[in-house]
């Protein structure tokens, strides 16, 4: 076969071909295809972007993405809010109260009228109207209702800031000054610093009220006379009211554990639970003539209490003779006066005043009020002769050994002591390594190995003296002790 008469590659347009060969059906000849497919649009994906154009900036967002990343931006700005604000009461303790107390003020100051709800939290419900022919001087008496745990619960919230604001802003810069460094010592002044201040105006602004009843000065006959004391004057509700919500803050210390718990935590505890029980209960059955004497020897005594702590941490002069006059009080109050109270529970609480159980009148002066109140009163005078028991213990070692430390309390290390001994750690650190092989101390050339601060000895090279001698005569020396 001929090369000449084989084609090298198949004709691409056949029909183009054979209309060339109809009009040059002379000789033959192919003509040149004058275009070709290579123009029109290439069949398949031809979305995928080019490489020139992978750097380029997307497109410009549609409405709803610039509304979601509007919102989200929004969100991370308000979380960003809680957190700072988060972190400043963690840091400020009073913040947060403070911020309740605002609020609750200004939902008030809306519409500041009685039918706010919100004014049963801030002023005394339940006045109730003069009776007729009644003398206009005399004071408006005030009932009991359950509107009384909204005043109980925002004054909780008022003693909760003013008790952080003050041992912060006040009461630690005393401390400073007073040249009390250690932290712990520190909280325990605060502390009892913040007690001996609510009690030095509570105490007296009890006596004030308990003048003006007739179980003046510790009468008991005038408590369960005229039972029920269903009503009462305002500043005898407003000083009930306002202790019962100081107990309450101070149990939200202890279940917050804002202050650091102490060897008798337990008694602690246990002491508060009985106080606002014997709160509730006196109040609502009506027994509050009781209540305040409970409250006025509890008050008193924790003044003088808190106030010899202070002395003892100032480490002042007077503090055994102002122990001595604590020791007084303590015994006559929380001893003397209570257990007088115990026993008109058990002589005069059945034969004065009315003897019975009656909801609808609501006299509840009867067998089983009796059993209760002296059980709790009882419990309490147990915990005050464990007290005692402390606090005469205390006395006598004073006495023998001329301290008066507190067993209660636990102090730590302040920060000045541990950052001292932290350095004092690196000097010697720096000196002496300990638990790691180091080589940084170098004798005579040759670096010296240390574990756990003494020099490891090896084969080769004793850990006294002086290496003296050249080279070879060591190598001498070891071969001699190798034979």
């Amino acid at each position: 076969m001929v090369s000449g008469d084989v084609e090298p590659f198949p004709p691409l347009q056949t029909d183009h071909l054979s209309k060339d060969k109809r009009g040059n059906g002379k000789n033959g000849t192919v003509r040149r295809r004058k275009s070709s497919g290579l123009g029109a649009e290439l069949p398949g994906d031809t979305s995928v972007p080019a490489f020139a154009t992978l750097g380029s900036p997307p497109a410009t967002p549609t409405e709803p993405t610039r509304e979601k990343s509007g919102r989200r931006s929004k969100r991370r700005s308000v979380w960003r809010a809680l957190s700072k604000y988060k972190r400043i009461c963690m840091r400020h303790t009073w913040v947060f109260p403070l911020t309740l107390v605002v609020i609750i003020l200004s939902l008030y100051l809306v519409k500041p009228s009685p039918k706010n709800p919100i004014s049963a939290a801030l002023f005394l419900s339940y006045p109730l109207p003069r009776a007729p022919g009644s003398d206009p001087a005399e004071p408006i008496q005030y009932g009991k209702g359950a509107r009384d745990f909204a005043f109980v619960g925002f004054y909780t919230i008022v003693f909760s800031f003013t008790r952080e604001f003050l041992m912060q802003r006040f009461i630690r810069p005393i401390a400073i000054r007073c040249g009390i460094k250690n932290r712990a010592k520190q909280a325990r002044f605060m502390e009892q610093f913040y007690t001996a201040m609510y009690f030095a105006v509570y105490g007296p602004f009890g006596l004030y009220v308990m003048s003006r009843t007739p179980i003046w000065y510790f009468n008991t006959t005038a408590m369960y006379e005229g039972f029920p004391h269903k009503t009462h004057e305002a500043i005898f509700k407003a000083y009930y009211l306002l202790q019962a919500s100081y107990w309450a803050q101070q149990m939200l210390v202890l279940l917050l554990g804002l202050e650091k718990p102490r060897k008798d935590f337990k008694e602690f505890v246990a002491h508060h639970i009985i106080t606002l029980t014997l709160i509730w209960c006196s109040y609502r059955f009506h027994f509050t003539y009781m209540g305040l004497a409970i409250y006025i020897t509890m008050d008193i005594s924790d003044f003088f209490l808190a106030t010899s702590k202070i002395l003892n941490y100032l480490d002042s002069p007077i503090t055994g003779p102002y122990f001595f006059v604590f020791m007084c009080v303590w015994g006559y109050l929380r001893h003397y006066v209570n257990l007088r109270v115990l026993y008109s529970i058990l002589t005069e609480f059945k034969t004065v005043g009315p003897y019975e159980l009656n909801w609808e009148t609501q006299q509840y002066k009867c067998w089983i009020s009796q059993i209760i109140t002296f059980a709790l009163l009882a419990a309490l005078q147990a915990v005050n002769l464990f007290w005692w028991f402390l606090i005469c213990r205390i006395a006598y070692r004073f006495i023998r050994y001329s301290t008066a430390d507190d067993d209660r309390s636990e102090y730590e290390e302040s920060d000045t002591e541990e950052t001292t001994e932290k350095k004092g750690d690196k000097k010697s650190a720096k000196k002496t390594p300990n638990g790691k092989a180091n080589g940084n101390d170098v004798a005579n050339g040759t670096p010296k190995v240390f574990l756990n601060g003494e020099e490891i000895s090896t084969p080769d090279k004793p850990t006294s003296g002086s290496d003296t001698g050249s080279i070879g005569s060591r190598i001498r020396d070891r071969k001699k002790t190798q034979q």
